[in-house]
């Protein structure tokens, strides 16, 4: 039997999702075909509407070998595995003869864990579980949430959080989930053969394509123990937010709660001066970071240093006691044990990896209102983790709508720890960039309209000029307008102006959930939607509803972020432009992705209205707008008010 051919396999999954092949979609799967055949990594920018999903799964499942596709948001794990694999795989069955698995494997935390739901939370009495919430159920939307989770695990097949609607809290799921470092394991748990996350694993193992998430695929590079099963293949679709999740699980933190947590799951299994001794070190170090002030450690203070090598001596010595002793008096010993040991290592790793200290870590003190101080480290760089990490023993490919910054693929190249283009090595994974554009006919879909004539934006205060423009700007538009500000503050101080002054209904991110206010936005072609902007990625709104997309300001990171201020400090060192390379790349990556919400279909039309003159005036400006999607370019504020009358009067002849 002949092998059947890439576009005819293409042509049949188009065919079956009732889409039309687009020239950027062939030639992204014959890129995945090609890197899966050399075994080399490739990097794809496929804009909205190339339909990337069937462009690198149609490749993939014909070449036949394991892969793994790892995504940044749930909602693309969910589509993938609900809606384009089960159809793909069925439209390639006739062609292929066979009909490839797939299944989603998330963190263990992910799933019900069915020891800690029947057992109770092995924690502290007056924090006893069910008890508490059968006795609150009436008042107590903990206690209904977790009767309500109790129903639930009778019924679900997967045990998967993402699968209960609707969803409920942090805090009342923690009740009912595990770590993977307080899994007491398969083998010694009375639940193990029911488990949900080990059978998730195991459907994994058998599956042809696994769809996991990035902090997994962070997890299974960082932590040396195999998440993952093993693949010749890896996909990591969202790719410009890898870098900051991978950040993300390399993070590590300590706060004065945490460690009084652990001292108390600890203390009932230790002797009395072992636990005294973690007492005493974890009242040092709540000492220090009462007095502790926001901003980057270059060098450790010495009460800290001291709290810190208490802490780690002190709890080095808990972890070896709890390994040495068996008290049957306690309840549930095994999960009590395994819950302190995890509580408590934690602590350990953290204390031991600032008290070693590493030029390749920063350390910082954060303050909250309301939770008081937190020490976190972070390391400086991850690119020289996934270089070696990721891109070996497999072809990887990365694609996202937003992957060229500036015009090229070189600066997220070497965030991902590669060369540039074309440099080869004995140790420098060879890789290759494509763009294969977009559907989108973008200077006739779009105009990015830049507010030339406003006042450079400040650090703090009110810019009234610019409340006035966004006021005129929105009715221009009629409503309609996806509002992204660099700040939550700046996102609330315009929607409690605005809703003084204008007639249109303006929702604000955080006074319902992200769900209620997309669908409520999308209903009411007059209401506004503001947030964040680096929430607001992944927001999918086509049509009328969405025709003028406003942000504040270029969304630099803050001069007194720790993390970025350092590493803008460590490409300054090596010789590079810290500014370009950190700062602007970051805003760069922000404002594209926030542009991106405006053209979703082929017969959309609006404004991307930028409100900060900085990107019409400044040297950076060129390489942010050489970013953005190929919009019309004006600084002409009365064209953009035509154009936005313009496009409301025909959304509202159309009757939209």
């Amino acid at each position: 039997m002949t092998k059947p051919s890439l576009p005819d396999l293409l042509h049949a999954a188009v065919s079956a999702v009732g889409g039309t092949e687009r020239p950027g979609q062939v030639a992204m799967a014959e890129a995945v075909a090609e890197a899966i055949d050399d075994n080399s990594h490739r990097l794809i920018q496929a804009g909205t509407g190339t339909g990337k999903s069937l462009g690198y799964l149609v490749p993939a499942l014909a070449h036949g070998e394991r892969v793994v596709v790892a995504t940044a948001t749930l909602a693309l794990q969910r589509q993938l595995v609900e809606r384009d694999l089960p159809r793909t795989v069925e439209a390639l069955h006739p062609q292929l003869r066979r009909r490839p698995q797939f299944a989603m494997l998330k963190g263990r935390s992910n799933y019900l864990c069915l020891h800690r739901l029947h057992e109770g939370a092995p924690q502290d009495e007056e924090d006893g579980l069910f008890d508490q919430f059968e006795a609150a159920a009436p008042t107590s939307k903990l206690g209904q949430d977790l009767l309500r989770m109790r129903d639930w695990a009778d019924e679900t097949e997967t045990g998967d959080r993402d699968d209960l609607t609707p969803g409920v809290s942090d805090k009342a799921w923690s009740q009912i989930s595990v770590s993977s470092r307080e899994c007491l394991g398969a083998t010694k748990c009375a639940y193990g053969a029911e488990c949900f996350a080990e059978a998730a694993r195991e459907r994994a193992k058998l599956a042809d394509v696994v769809v996991t998430n990035h902090a997994l695929l962070a997890i299974d590079a960082i932590e040396g123990a195999p998440v993952l099963p093993q693949h010749e293949v890896l996909i990591v679709d969202e790719a410009h937010e890898l870098v900051s999740r991978v950040t993300g699980v390399a993070t590590g933190e300590l706060t004065p709660g945490q460690v009084n947590r652990a001292v108390k799951r600890a203390a009932k299994l230790v002797d009395e001066k072992t636990a005294d001794a973690l007492q005493t070190a974890s009242e040092t170090f709540e000492r220090v970071m009462e007095l502790a002030l926001p901003g980057r450690l270059e060098q450790i203070p010495e009460d800290l240093g001291y709290a810190l090598m208490s802490l780690r001596d002190a709890s080095r010595n808990v972890i070896s006691a709890i390994g040495a002793t068996r008290d049957k008096s306690v309840h549930d010993e095994d999960a009590v044990r395994k819950q302190a040991l995890a509580a408590v290592e934690s602590i350990h790793g953290v204390a031991e990896r600032i008290t070693n200290g590493s030029e390749y870590d920063v350390v910082w003190y954060e303050r909250h209102d309301r939770f008081g101080a937190t020490l976190r480290v972070a390391p400086l760089s991850v690119s020289g983790l996934l270089r070696e990490k990721l891109f070996e023993d497999r072809s990887v490919v990365l694609t996202s709508a937003t992957l060229k910054l500036g015009g090229d693929f070189n600066g997220v190249a070497a965030s991902l720890g590669l060369s540039p283009e074309g440099v080869e090595g004995d140790d420098v994974p060879v890789w290759r960039g494509l763009d294969v554009g977009s559907p989108f006919d973008y200077p006739k879909q779009g105009i990015l309209y830049v507010a030339k004539h406003l006042a450079t934006p400040g650090r703090e205060g009110t810019r009234g000029d610019m409340m006035d423009e966004l006021a005129e700007l929105i009715e221009a538009a009629g409503g309609r307008t996806l509002g992204l500000f660099s700040s939550m503050r700046g996102a609330k101080a315009a929607a409690e102006e605005l809703r003084g002054r204008l007639d249109n209904p303006i929702l604000l991110q955080g006074e319902e959930t992200l769900g209620e206010l997309i669908k409520s936005f999308a209903a009411d072609p007059k209401t506004c939607l503001f947030g964040t902007l680096s929430l607001w990625q992944g927001v999918d709104v086509p049509g009328p509803s969405c025709q003028l997309v406003v942000m504040d300001r270029i969304p630099f990171p803050r001069p007194d972020d720790p993390l970025m201020s350092a590493r803008q400090k460590s490409v300054e060192e090596h010789g590079g432009n810290g500014f370009m390379a950190v700062a602007a790349t970051h805003a760069a990556l922000l404002m594209a992705q926030g542009a991106g919400r405006l053209v979703r279909a082929s017969g959309d039309r609006g404004v991307v209205a930028v409100l900060d003159p900085r990107l019409a005036t400044a040297r950076y400006g060129s390489f942010l707008r050489a970013t953005l999607p190929d919009f019309w370019y004006t600084t002409d504020r009365n064209q953009a008010r035509r154009s936005l009358a313009a496009i409301d009067a025909a959304a509202q002849a159309d009757g939209k």
